[in-house]
């Protein structure tokens, strides 16, 4: 930043942690969404057995021909969110080229805007097994929009640390798939 004047150097030491963070959060929510793309299919199946597991009931037996056919409709689902999400992103990414705003407002703005989608993105698979309508599902997601924001927030600080990301997709989707059981279903 040599482009500042020398009087309003001390910045530096605030800009570049929340360029950093920044940086961080849309690199890892990045990665996380072409991650959840590629495991769609899998993520669905494993919502549906832990969620047997949990209420007693018995594993549906789901074959290759089982998984085949929902396929269309898995991805028709995250079609949907990535809908809802791109302009919403696109809004807050433009938020960065703001003077002033762009450095202090956007990266808080960006990080609730991770919180609340990776929850609409891990507790969809257990309301899509049930075949909740996406917007039912914002909307049972917003009755309860402080414990989601919780969950989302914890998912996002943890798709940031180098090892444990690798694990969090079905840990989140574990921990939705439990919290779908004892709260949301209702």
């Amino acid at each position: 930043m040599s482009h500042v004047p020398d009087w309003l150097q001390w910045l530096n030491y605030l800009l570049w942690p929340v360029v950093v963070l920044s940086i961080l959060l849309v690199f890892g929510y990045f990665f996380s969404t072409i991650a959840n793309w590629i495991a769609a299919p899998f993520s669905g199946l494993l919502a549906e057995q832990l969620e047997a597991r949990l209420t007693g009931a018995t594993p549906p037996d789901v074959g290759v021909f089982g998984i085949m056919k929902d396929i269309p409709r898995i991805m028709k689902r995250e079609w949907q969110k990535l809908a809802w999400y791109l302009p919403r992103a696109i809004v807050l990414l433009l938020l960065y080229f703001i003077p002033g705003v762009g450095q202090t407002v956007a990266p808080v703005l960006w990080f609730l805007f991770s919180a609340w989608m990776l929850a609409i993105q891990y507790c969809d698979y257990p309301f899509d097994n049930h075949k909740v309508p996406f917007k039912t599902m914002r909307e049972a997601l917003r009755s309860r929009k402080v414990m989601n924001m919780q969950f989302g927030a914890l998912t996002s600080l943890f798709t940031m640390i180098p090892v444990l990301n690798l694990v969090i997709l079905p840990v989140a989707i574990c921990g939705a798939t439990a919290m779908w059981g004892r709260l949301l279903s209702r």
